[in-house]
């Protein structure tokens, strides 16, 4: 069964049981600024998962595009990867326990709408309790009922089974399905089954979290307004699985992606293979969804992919046919589900091979300062330089490398670098906090401005809002004068002083799209969506967006808008911080 095909019986199967298909969120969250990039398919949910309706109703399905890069020295191995897709189904307050397990075990295993897996070769886990929830006996008692032997059901500590976004949010314990990669393991006691696992012998394949307690500063404070079920189930593994593969690299999500390297570029290390592929392949959903290079927060990340794929090959340069050749595949791969890239295929290779040439810089510039003798720390943070390349130039000259000391040195930047960052996104809207809600309006009023200012071109490229002050990053072909930002300020203050409302109205898409409502940049929107509307004392819009809020109401709590600070980020994209005084 191919990939493709998986995606669609799954969301066939939720779609004959009430759930309604939404499409992907761009992997740049819109409303979370806690984190650089849509990691689990619950991110674009939260609000929802607080209790906010949903537009599209109580039961949703959907296959997420999901990015994470803190485990990028394991990439090249069977099961890490940079970009992934995640399929779920979700109860926003409707059904819980009973329906999610039952419906998991029936997509599983059913020949006619599912999967069809060998239900002798699968293993469960529920949560074994501690002092947030108790045991997780009920969610046994379903799986036994469903013919699942009691002895292949394993109690395990939070560590494995309890899901939390993170320190804040919604989160609760869960229930996991792994499944016999051999196909001849059999009956396992808990340690053998943890072994097994650690063997990879064994591979998750399925996980329903029940989404019941809110976690705030690193705790856990309660329980939720509603019940949730968050289901999750990757798009990787499970292909890995029905194509009776070890790794997803050979199937084909990636193996045709593989197959465009040619060895005398590459050589045979199948690794350095694995890494181009996935870097690529997780760079032109990047792009695709306006992230750029640079050197702050996602266009860092993407940059830093673009530059580990150009390093596995043998001489550190990727050749412009190669990049056309790559993102190609991923294209061929991927287009029909995610026509964005397709539309933008040219694009991305121009900016993977713009790229590509300033990374042949940074190796001249390294080069020169390797040859003075710079402390390869120095030359990784300051130069961009690979300390793999360092290693290599070192070997060569018979110079000693403390490799020790660079790591040390290495591990406390990053921690400072995390710290900076946990600072940098203090608060979100997934909170709901009161300036949060309040700079996030003003957002609205922000982008207004610019266009009734500036230039009605002028569209949102990316944003990022914290309790002490809001980020834009727009299109516009020139820096702002001092005439045009004071004019822009005092547009948004005026539209304050007069107090108007904040409307939020439930439309289907077609209708929302002729009111020519501003959208998030690379998203795809369900049939029904919800926009937010800041209207006049006429009720004549002057500012329209797609948004799941929060919002204020009226305008007038709200405060003096005040831009700081006016800058270019990347070729034709500007960035406005301002604040609320």
């Amino acid at each position: 069964m191919d990939s493709s095909e998986i995606r669609q019986r799954f969301l066939k199967f939720f779609e004959a049981r009430g759930h309604k298909i939404i499409p992907s969120a761009s992997l740049v969250p819109e409303n979370d600024p806690s984190v650089l990039f849509n990691t689990a398919g619950m991110q674009p949910l939260v609000p929802y998962l607080l209790g906010q309706e949903h537009p599209m109703g109580k039961r949703i399905v959907d296959v997420q595009k999901c990015v994470r890069t803190g485990d990028l020295d394991d990439i090249g191995d069977n099961r890490h990867f940079s970009f992934f897709e995640m399929m779920g189904n979700w109860s926003l307050g409707d059904y819980f326990k009973d329906e999610a397990i039952k419906w998991s075990y029936e997509f599983l295993t059913s020949k006619e709408e599912g999967l069809g897996l060998d239900v002798s070769r699968l293993y469960v886990t529920v949560f074994e309790g501690d002092e947030n929830a108790p045991y997780d006996e009920e969610s046994k008692k379903i799986w036994m009922s469903l013919g699942i032997p009691e002895h292949r059901i394993y109690a395990l500590p939070a560590e494995d089974n309890w899901w939390s976004p993170g320190d804040n949010g919604p989160c609760g314990p869960c229930s996991e399905m792994f499944y016999d990669m051999l196909g001849s393991i059999g009956d396992l006691d808990k340690q053998g089954f943890i072994d097994a696992q650690k063997r990879e012998d064994v591979i998750e394949i399925w996980n329903d979290v029940f989404m019941e307690y809110e976690k705030k500063d690193g705790k856990v404070i309660g329980k939720l307004k509603q019940k949730n079920v968050d289901t999750g189930a990757g798009l990787e593994r499970i292909t890995a699985v029905m194509q009776g593969k070890r790794t997803a690299y050979d199937t084909d999500l990636l193996a045709g992606i593989i197959s465009v390297l040619a060895p005398i570029g590459v050589g045979h290390d199948i690794r350095k293979k694995r890494i181009i592929a996935d870097h690529i392949r997780t760079s032109v959903f990047l792009i695709s969804d306006g992230v750029l290079p640079g050197n702050k927060d996602q266009g860092y990340v993407l940059r830093r992919l673009i530059r580990r794929a150009i390093f596995c090959f043998l001489d550190h340069r990727m050749k412009d046919e190669e990049v056309s050749a790559l993102v190609d595949m991923v294209v061929i791969t991927y287009g029909d589900i995610y026509s964005n890239i397709k539309d933008k295929s040219q694009f991305i290779k121009e900016v993977i091979i713009k790229e590509s040439n300033k990374f042949d810089q940074t190796i001249l510039q390294g080069l020169k300062e390797f040859e003075k003798g710079i402390d390869p720390f120095i030359l990784a943070t300051t130069y961009g330089f690979p300390i793999e390349l360092t290693l290599e130039l070192a070997k060569e000259k018979g110079i000693q490398i403390d490799i020790e000391d660079f790591n040390k040195k290495m591990a406390e930047h990053q921690k400072l670098s995390q710290t900076a960052s946990a600072g940098m996104f203090k608060g979100g809207l997934a909170n709901h906090n009161e300036k949060t809600i309040r700079l996030h309006t003003a957002h609205h009023l922000l982008l207004a401005g610019l266009q009734a200012i500036v230039s009605p071109s002028i569209k949102q490229r990316g944003s990022n809002i914290t309790e002490e002050r809001l980020r834009m990053d727009f299109l516009c072909d020139h820096k702002l004068t001092d005439e045009e930002k004071q004019k822009v300020e005092a547009w948004v203050n005026e539209k304050i002083s007069q107090g108007l409302n904040v409307i939020r109205r439930e439309m289907p898409l077609s209708e929302a799209e002729k009111l020519g409502a501003e959208m998030e940049f690379g998203a795809k929107y369900p049939d029904m969506v919800s926009l937010y509307f800041i209207e006049d004392k006429e009720g004549n819009p002057i500012s329209k967006e797609f948004c799941g809020g929060p919002h204020v109401s009226n305008t007038s709590e709200l405060g003096k808008f005040k831009i700081q600070k006016e800058e270019a980020v990347a070729s034709g994209i500007r960035r406005i911080k301002a604040v609320l005084e």
